[in-house]
């Protein structure tokens, strides 16, 4: 097999500094926040739950069964697709680090959900007067990350290709 060259390490180290962040704050915040805690007058709060469903804890009320099928096989085989647009170059540019950030979301999240019996680690709640957050994490700010860029990206001007002769 052919060391990483290039875009490819560059995104294999991205891919790898993000888990690396995601299970870090997550041990940490499982080891050391027993109770809420609250920073700038309380526009952040880092408060320790556990999410059994998707974002802003979609599907949590949904059978275990079916939340396995879907936020651990699904999701899964959604970050295997992910990463392999990436080892086959469908995606290029900045879209290869939105797809990159995607998979390594994806990636922390999963390692919760086959760690702690399906459920995730959240931490971080966000609160600017009538606007509110649901409580997230570091996977979860990649993967927001990596879908607003890519929506974003969708609207740029794509270059035409040149005709060759």
């Amino acid at each position: 097999m052919e060391p990483l060259k290039g875009r490819g390490a560059a995104l294999a180290v991205l891919i790898a500094a993000v888990i690396a962040l995601d299970q870090w704050t997550k041990a940490l915040v499982r080891a050391h926040l027993p109770s809420p805690r609250f920073y700038f007058d309380g526009l952040l709060t880092l408060v320790f739950t556990q999410n059994e469903g998707a974002f802003l804890s979609l599907g949590a009320n949904l059978s275990p069964a079916i939340r396995t099928a879907i936020f651990t096989v699904v999701v899964g085989i959604a970050v295997a697709v992910a990463l392999s647009m990436l080892v086959m170059r469908r995606v290029s540019g900045l879209d290869a680090v939105a797809v990159a950030l995607i998979a390594a979301g994806g990636i922390g999240n999963l390692i919760d959900r086959l760690m702690f019996h399906g459920r995730v680690t959240d931490f971080i709640y966000l609160a600017a007067g009538p606007v509110h957050t649901g409580v997230f994490n570091v996977a979860d700010m990649a993967i927001t990350g990596g879908v607003v860029w890519l929506v974003l990206s969708s609207f740029a001007p794509k270059p035409k290709a040149s005709a060759t002769t």
